[in-house]
């Protein structure tokens, strides 16, 4: 499948009788970090949960490394490799910090979990000064940190990232950002990330997709992304200085 790790083709997931993501593709390349862009309700979430299996498609496939996997239950997915750091983090808050992390390595045995362990604390000094700490008294950045180290225990080659800057200051939203680089890189593990901080996220991926009211409605690298008149008015707001004082809602996107 042209070195993709993950494909998705033409998914449409349900929420009861509402459509939540309509005939979604997209495809992730082994080694790259692709984003997806979008307001809230645009079903980016949904996506997510979808390959997780979190959620059953009704139409449309999900294979990763040429292996179908719609439809699967979540904990056979993780054993795959595909960690999900879900919207909200959803830790433990009743358990202590390095007991979080040890519930990410479910699927594992053997003496190479403590060896990963120390290796996600020199990623998180912070959650090494708070291993006996319960969960619940972190920061929300501390907190986000936990959510990454804990998919990362489950030694994933692929993993799903749902706005991990949400409700984060810049300094920590730019260290995140370093983090996922570093994932990416050091630990070879190809990331699907999912943003509303459109201009972090161009910057740190290789691809980026468009959605809007559960459809892709753009797709291309993130350098021609970030160049994209529409992108840079609705996404990133910059605007043209010859449409200065138009009203916003009149503009109309040329996707539409």
């Amino acid at each position: 499948m042209d070195n993709n790790m993950l494909v998705v083709r033409n998914i449409e997931t349900y929420y009861g009788p509402i459509v939540a993501i309509r005939g979604v593709s997209l495809s992730v390349k082994k080694g790259s970090i692709v984003t997806v862009l979008g307001a809230n309700g645009a079903g980016k979430t949904t996506v997510l949960k979808t390959i997780s299996g979190a959620m059953s498609p009704q139409k449309g496939s999900v294979h990763f490394n040429d292996e179908e996997i719609t439809s699967r239950e979540p904990d056979k997915v993780a054993r795959l490799g595909i960690g999900h750091v879900p919207e909200g983090r959803e830790i433990f808050p009743f358990l202590t910090t390095e007991e979080n992390l040890l519930m990410g390595a479910f699927t594992r045995r053997g003496s190479s979990i403590d060896t990963d362990l120390e290796l996600i604390y020199s990623y998180f000094p912070q959650l090494s000064q708070n291993r006996k700490l319960a969960a619940g008294y972190l920061s929300g950045g501390q907190q986000q940190m936990l959510a990454i180290g804990r998919a990362l225990m489950l030694s994933p080659t692929l993993m799903l990232l749902d706005e991990p800057s949400l409700g984060l200051s810049p300094k920590l939203v730019h260290e995140i950002a370093e983090i996922i680089r570093t994932i990416n890189t050091e630990q070879e593990v190809t990331v699907l990330l999912v943003e509303q901080n459109a201009k972090m996220a161009l910057e740190l991926s290789d691809y980026g997709y468009i959605m809007e009211n559960g459809r892709v409605v753009m797709e291309d690298t993130c350098d021609r992304l970030s160049n994209a008149t529409d992108v840079q008015e609705f996404y990133l707001g910059m605007k043209d200085k010859g449409v200065r004082g138009q009203r916003r809602w009149k503009q109309r996107k040329t996707w539409r």
